[in-house]
């Protein structure tokens, strides 16, 4: 018979600055560009780079991009990252499964060590760690587990901990993005001529080191454009936010998008389906950068579909991710006070 022990969740995210403000942003691009899973270079080269030129420049540019999408509630990617925690929680509750879940974000705050500190000083013994990322890669859901482990390594006891990989395609994640383009549809009462599927870019030589990350994104692009019933000319899959002068996956979305509209199409719809929530990638450089582009092309008519961000077919997609990867642990009810 199993153990009845209390479960616990980390809803985890990427991160981002607490204030759209240069002083925000270099604290918390000091942290993200000096991880050596997100940059792969000597440290020996980077570093000196990194502090003597990037964050002397960089902060002020990204702090306007997020003042651009920022809203009274914050940070996009940390309110839709809570209410997914909240309505996650709910769900688990409601099934008679209940577990406390919290989010955390692998750069700045709430930060990955003080949530999972917080599940423990709660009770709770077990812990799934499930990263708001469907498709896996180094840089991203590597990363995390490293911050599991650097929180795991200054802890003198830690709970049981289990941790998601991927899933780019589960079937009630691909049902999310399937329901997510219908209802944009619908809306709409027509389709654009063409959908344009963004995912965030990845160096080409990491794939070549052996990242499964552009493999499952097109995996993912494959069953959504099966289930819309799509037609291979009728959409494109495109890698964006590429950084520094190196090779990164193509095609760029961008100039693809630039093509597009150069070649005669009069209007797109584009998504990112490796976005779960509406962030910096996806509402400044997608909604407003590629946008622009494309209508400054000859382009009509741009149309951005939204991530799932608090969608009920996404919070039922989290539901029984975890169910399935927590089975076999039992429960007893717990909460965070």
């Amino acid at each position: 018979m199993a153990t009845e022990k209390p479960i616990g969740l980390l809803l985890c995210n990427l991160g981002t600055p607490d204030a759209p403000t240069p002083a925000a942003l270099r604290p918390y691009l000091a942290q993200f560009l000096s991880d050596p899973r997100v940059v792969e270079i000597p440290r020996l080269f980077w570093l000196p780079l990194l502090h003597g030129v990037i964050l002397r420049v960089r902060p002020r540019r990204s702090a306007a991009k997020y003042a651009s999408v920022w809203s009274d509630a914050g940070s996009p990617l940390a309110v839709w990252t809570q209410r997914q925690a909240e309505l996650l929680g709910q769900r688990l509750r409601e099934s008679g499964l209940p577990a406390p879940v919290l989010p955390a974000m692998r750069y700045g705050q709430p930060a990955v060590g003080t949530q999972l500190q917080a599940l423990l000083d709660a009770g709770v013994q077990r812990v799934l760690v499930l990263p708001l990322y469907p498709q896996y890669s180094a840089a991203t859901t590597a990363s995390l587990f490293d911050g599991v482990a650097d929180w795991v390594r200054r802890s003198r006891r830690y709970p049981e901990l289990r941790f998601v990989n991927d899933y780019h395609d589960h079937s009630d994640y691909i049902a999310a993005l399937t329901g997510s383009v219908r209802a944009h549809w619908e809306r709409k009462g027509q389709r654009a001529q063409h959908l344009v599927m963004s995912f965030h870019g990845i160096p080409e030589r990491n794939v070549r080191l052996g990242d499964p990350y552009a493999d499952q994104c097109r995996n993912t692009a494959r069953l959504l454009a099966q289930a819309l019933q799509l037609q291979p000319e009728q959409y494109t899959v495109t890698f964006q936010s590429r950084f520094g002068p190196a090779q990164w996956l193509q095609p760029y979305t961008e100039p693809t998008l630039q093509a597009l509209a150069k070649a005669g199409t009069r209007s797109v719809e584009v998504m990112c389906p490796g976005f779960v929530s509406d962030c910096l990638e996806t509402l400044e450089e997608i909604n407003i950068e590629a946008r622009h582009t494309f209508l400054q092309a000859g382009g009509q008519a741009f149309d951005y579909i939204p991530c799932l961000n608090d969608s009920p077919a996404w919070i039922v997609a989290l539901e029984h991710i975890t169910e399935q990867h927590r089975a076999g642990w039992t429960t007893v009810p717990t909460q965070i006070t």
